[in-house]
């Protein structure tokens, strides 16, 4: 049995080492531009891609025997390599990030026994490339990985982040002047920041983010999972595997996140792996203070704008969340001259998770949000409608007073939405949020096995209205689910700005 190459981002140690490895060696040769560029979010290959790179244009042949590139490679050519890294650390100000760049292109030119005259971090690397062509008599491959990093590490500090994205344009202007030396440039990175304030002169840069030819170039397809892990899947459920890790997609096949894949092999446990090396808590402020709808997110459309560039000067939640891969596309059409995008959670983990963790941001009590969440799952699973109301009055009664200060929150409907939609995804049952019926939208379904639980919310001044319960029965909503399932619940609920929890709460069914 092969080795589960966990943390391994080295080409070379992969298959030497007798690793499972997924052959994406296929797409080296479409690379037929000179500049690229690659946005994936964290933990998705994006570093193995680059080095594998590294070593095909390094013409190290006998590393790549039994995989795609071995007979359709041209391995008399060698190039010379400039591969810098902004993966590692915490570069949260502007002098962490140049003299990282310094120590990275002096690093290399010790190595090629190479003496550089300047001393600014850009012009070092214009040089740098220069005496690497000239060395050699042969063009420069130039691989730039987490490009974005220095500007992300500093994003709750928009100051800090611009000085950052200054730093790097200038560093990456040296592409333009160096184009005679190159043979090709490779950027990745997890977000997308527009060439006007990245890559100011760059023109020809090949952006291959949502293109379907490259589109499995990072993750595992369902064939390459059930080909390559073969010995290792077994053992699952592959329909349960599917629905807790597949679903990311950038206008082609969609694919599984390598690191969910692998710690599942490994720990033989489902868990939200891949969503526990990062938290959202950046993006959460931004819904917070932007009023962000959250159930919106189970069904969003955009423009290409907001998919193609992000800028701290304007950042949307919907950029960074297809960016940082809670969001992906689930479809794409063509409206009048306008591409438009369909945006949906990828999987269960990021469904669930993202949720959790909203959840968490705003109570402050992971505990008692647990409790929350068990309660609601053994009140849909007893059907004990009761028990569902005494879950979501505990959860609001426990936010801290601070919500609301100094805002209108309490008011507002979305944000009682929000947290009854999160409660549900949080605890992992399976719902739909703004449910289209031919008499109109339904606040919240909620299904387990042969029943469904339709929600509305009201919020009201600071007694019961009744409004909830009869807009459901007025609109018949109930008439979209009849037939299909052996129990259909009616929920109204309506929530306080006084009181800032439920205050009336009425159920039937049909």
């Amino acid at each position: 049995m092969k080795y589960l190459p966990i943390g391994i981002q080295t080409f070379r140690d992969i298959i030497k080492g007798g690793f499972y490895y997924v052959d994406k060696t296929h797409f080296i040769p479409k690379l037929t531009s000179k500049y690229y560029f690659l946005s994936r979010p964290r933990r998705f290959g994006k570093s193995l891609f680059l080095d594998t790179l590294k070593e095909a244009f390094s013409g190290n042949k006998e590393l790549f025997k039994g995989l795609y590139l071995y007979d359709n490679w041209d391995w008399e050519k060698r190039y010379p390599i400039i591969k810098i890294s902004f993966a590692s650390g915490n570069i949260r100000t502007s002098d962490i990030l140049l003299d990282l760049m310094t120590s990275q292109v002096n690093r290399i030119s010790e190595k090629e026994k190479i003496n550089l005259k300047e001393k600014r971090p850009s012009q070092m690397f214009l040089e740098l490339i220069e005496k690497l062509y000239e060395k050699y008599n042969q063009k420069v491959v130039v691989l730039i990985d987490e490009y974005d990093k220095p500007i992300l590490d500093a994003i709750e500090n928009i100051e800090v982040a611009k000085e950052n994205r200054e730093i790097l344009k200038d560093f990456y202007s040296v592409l333009k002047d160096a184009d005679p030396y190159l043979k090709l440039g490779f950027l990745t990175g997890v977000s997308r920041f527009s060439k006007v304030s990245i890559f100011s002169g760059l023109n020809q840069l090949n952006d291959i983010t949502i293109d379907p030819s490259f589109a499995t170039v990072c993750g595992y397809t369902q064939y390459e999972l059930e080909s390559v892990f073969e010995d290792r899947l077994k053992d699952f459920d592959k329909s349960k595997v599917k629905e807790w890790y597949n679903g990311y997609s950038w206008l082609g096949e969609s694919v599984y996140n390598p690191f969910d894949m692998l710690l599942l092999f490994d720990k033989k446990m489902f868990k939200p792996y891949w969503f526990e090396t990062g938290t959202p808590t950046f993006l959460i402020k931004m819904f917070m203070k932007n009023r962000y709808y959250i159930p919106e997110l189970e069904n969003l459309e955009v423009g290409e704008e907001i998919l193609s560039n992000l800028d701290v000067d304007n950042i949307f939640p919907e950029n960074l969340l297809f960016q940082a891969g809670y969001l992906t596309i689930k479809d794409y059409k063509v409206v009048g001259s306008k591409n438009v995008f369909k945006l949906s959670y990828p999987n269960f983990e990021v469904r669930m998770s993202f949720n959790d963790a909203f959840l968490t941001y705003i109570v402050r009590n992971p505990p008692l949000k647990d409790k929350a969440e068990i309660n609601l799952i053994t009140a849909i699973q007893e059907k004990n409608i009761d028990k569902i109301k005494d879950a979501i009055y505990m959860f609001l009664a426990s936010i801290p007073h601070d919500w609301y200060r100094n805002n209108d929150i309490a008011s507002y409907e979305g944000f009682y939405a929000s947290i009854v939609y999160a409660l549900f995804n949080g605890a992992g049952l399976n719902v739909i949020s703004e449910d289209n019926t031919n008499k109109g939208q339904i606040d919240l379904s909620i299904f387990n096995q042969d029943s469904v639980y339709i929600v509305e919310f009201k919020v009201v001044e600071d007694k019961e209205e009744h409004k909830a319960l009869k807009q459901i029965k007025d609109k018949r909503y109930y008439e979209k689910y009849m037939g299909k399932y052996q129990e259909v619940y009616l929920i109204g609920i309506e929530f306080s700005k006084k009181d800032k929890n439920i205050v009336s709460f009425e159920w039937g069914k049909v």
